[in-house]
């Protein structure tokens, strides 16, 4: 008898007679590496980067000893069983030849894989503590040997293998099987036909027939999903229509990474995986609320499948369709249940609210349109008004100071009465209010910019410090009341003042906060000053700007409070107005709220802490008093006006005490600090955006 020659990949391996059939010496796994990873890597390396390539003749692809295997194990000779040690049979796989030798191991032998086989008779006697066939830990070595290839690409295909193993080790399929923990819920066989795996290269026809059968391969499990996926409108394309680019499971399921459907981390990669195709949409569902939830990690909020379904996805116009106008109102209050400890249940008017209305489609979504409109114009007119504005101010007090050598308006040491003394600008009440405002105001720009800006890189930082969206929420509708209480508190107060002066008060009088003709005359002259034309305008009691900054937040608590309002509250807004609304009241209470935090934290923080006259801090705010000096300086007309009248004297206060002083110090550095800090993560956040 001759000896029989394993060795495919050039390897002779010598024999010795053993009950009548050659037994090849046996080498230990460890001594095979070098031969496995060269026979492996040709393999591998042939399917991965060179798709274009003919695939390998068969009547070279096989030798002696793979022929001697298939001479029985030959799928056309029929089934072939093995017997178990009770005595009981188990079918084995067949092997079909063709497809074999087409397939990426086919310059392979057999016995490379199967290393427990000992010898050619029936039944095969096996080598005690030889393991089975194991794809896992063949390719795990395979990456480790072929380490020693030179080029980028062969380096990066080895590591796209072992990173498809370790994608597959961390998968639903890789755990145990619930009906036999002794094996695997899918091992590679069961997706992939070892003996003739063979993934077609791209663009080939073949590649197309491949695409178009992958959902029934997932279906030899998963018959439920199949069937119902089938009815969809990604399953007629592909079955129907024989569309191979329409979506099948290894889309949105992946191929090797498949993960438990329920666990959060699947819901969002699903999610996303519904952007690859459908761009616009998901592009326009992360500008929303449920998208903006969805980008920070979190899944509490609609994903794309709880409105439109996820295996029996359908077109809106499908009366079977959750997103069909008679269904949808059922689709929301699948969530908007109105549980307890969950929200409200929906109403009528969600049903017209658009989950992926855009600002750019006039014809589609004309509110959207010309509220994006409305609000651009708002920013982009404030803050180039105001930014030239204090740049302008800037730019005149440092040529000021470099001309004359001393602070910008500096009066002569001893020049004004009373020096050393102060006068009380703002008592106690006005003080508290500011002081809850700022704080409020600060708590909900907190709270609210991870939703704002969900890409920003420290937006699931921040959000996870405040312990996710919803307490985030909960917080930001604590700030909201704070900041609506104070606000109309104040009304009340400043209503009720000026109805018990009635009598005396003039509405543009010197004190009076209500912009009048002589603001637009301070502020041409303002201008003129800038630009070296004139002398710096003489200011009563309220400047332009202080007036701007006590009527700016009328006009942001209005349209901040009022669209917070109703998306605080959507159940009792969709009960009488139509959905679009909703869509309007996002843009409203993002923009106006952006707007307000810039303009604080650049305008308002130049006009009273970081002018050259001011900084680094005005602790009027905050002591409630300034200096008889610094009123002459800023409010000529006033301190005029109270020394004409002898009433200076009687307003005189002494001035803070050190103690006062260092704690105001404390307290408003610690505001501007924050609210720096909060402007630099809103600037990171605007340039952060997909």
């Amino acid at each position: 008898m001759s000896t029989r020659r394993f060795g495919g990949a050039g390897e002779a391996w010598l024999g010795r007679p053993h009950d009548g059939a050659v037994v090849p010496a046996r080498r230990s796994r460890l001594s095979r590496l070098p031969r496995l990873a060269a026979a492996l890597g040709v393999a591998a390396l042939a399917w991965l980067w060179s798709p274009a390539s003919a695939a390998p003749d068969p009547a070279s692809a096989t030798d002696l000893g793979n022929q001697s295997c298939l001479s029985c194990h030959e799928e056309s000779r029929g089934p072939l069983h093995a017997v178990r040690d009770d005595g009981t049979k188990r079918a084995l796989r067949p092997v079909a030849a063709a497809d074999y030798a087409n397939g990426v191991h086919s310059l392979m032998e057999c016995v490379t894989c199967h290393l427990e086989i000992r010898d050619s008779a029936t039944p095969h006697r096996k080598t005690p503590g030889e393991s089975k066939p194991d794809c896992l830990s063949c390719h795990a070595d395979l990456a480790s040997q072929l380490k020693r290839f030179k080029t980028a690409d062969e380096r990066r295909g080895i590591r796209n293998v072992a990173a498809i193993i370790k994608e597959y080790q961390a998968s639903s399929h890789a755990k145990p099987d619930r009906n036999d923990p002794s094996i695997v819920r899918a091992d590679c066989n069961r997706c992939h036909d070892v003996h003739g795996f063979a993934v077609p290269s791209r663009g080939s026809p073949a590649r197309t027939d491949w695409r178009l059968g992958l959902s029934d391969l997932c279906g030899r499990c998963h018959d439920a999903h199949l069937e119902e996926w089938s009815e969809s409108v990604h399953g007629r394309r592909v079955k129907q229509d024989q569309d191979a680019s329409a979506a099948n499971c290894v889309d949105c399921h992946t191929a090797h990474a498949v993960l438990r459907p329920r666990a959060d981390a699947t819901k969002l990669f699903i999610t996303s995986k519904c952007g690859d195709c459908h761009e616009d949409a998901y592009a326009s569902y992360r500008q929303t609320y449920h998208g903006q939830v969805a980008t920070l990690g979190y899944t509490h909020t609609a994903k794309c499948f709880d409105c439109h379904g996820s295996h029996d996805v359908d077109t809106s116009d499908n009366p079977e369709s959750r997103m069909h106008l008679d269904n949808r109102l059922d689709t929301c209050q699948r969530c908007h249940a109105g549980d307890p400890g969950g929200p409200a249940i929906a109403t009528a008017g969600f049903v017209s609210f658009s989950p992926h209305g855009r600002t750019d489609d006039f014809a589609t979504y004309p509110q959207l349109w010309l509220a994006s409109k409305l609000m651009n114009g708002l920013l982009i007119g404030t803050f180039a008004f105001f930014w030239a504005h204090s740049l302008l101010w800037l730019y005149r007090e440092w040529r000021e100071r470099r001309t004359a050598g001393r602070r910008p308006g500096a009066a002569t040491a001893g020049a004004t009465p009373h020096a050393g003394m102060h006068i009380r600008r703002f008592g106690l009440g006005w003080r508290a209010a500011h002081l809850l405002f700022a704080v409020s105001l600060m708590l909900l720009t907190t709270t609210g910019i991870s939703l704002f800006y969900p890409d920003a890189p420290w937006a699931r930082t921040l959000v996870g410090w405040l312990g996710g969206p919803k307490t985030a929420g909960l917080l930001h509708r604590a700030g909201a009341v704070v900041f609506i209480v104070i606000f109309l508190a104040h009304l009340v107060y400043v209503v009720t003042g000026i109805a018990r002066r009635w009598k005396t008060f003039r509405i543009f009088g010197p004190d009076s906060l209500i912009p009048g003709p002589q603001d637009i005359r301070d502020i041409l002259s303002m201008f003129k000053w800038f630009l070296g034309r004139g002398p710096r305008p003489r200011f009563d009691r309220w400047t332009y700007w202080e007036k701007f900054d006590y009527w700016a937040p009328f006009w942001g608590v209005t349209i901040i409070g009022v669209s917070g309002l109703m998306l605080w509250f959507p159940h009792v807004t969709a009960a009488y107005l139509p959905g679009w609304v909703f869509n309007v009241a996002t843009v409203f209470h993002g923009e106006e709220a952006f707007l307000a935090v810039v303009f604080l934290f650049t305008v308002h923080f130049f006009n009273n802490h970081f002018r050259p006259a001011k900084f680094p801090l005005d602790r009027v705010m905050f002591t409630g008093t300034m200096s008889v000096e610094e009123l002459e300086k800023e409010h000529a007309l006033q301190y005029q006006r109270l020394v004409d009248s002898g009433e200076l004297s009687q307003q005189l206060v002494a001035p803070p005490s050190r103690l006062k002083t260092q704690l105001t110090g404390i307290l408003g550095f610690a505001l501007i600090a924050a609210g720096l800090t909060l402007l630099t993560l809103v600037v990171i956040g605007f340039f952060s955006g997909p």
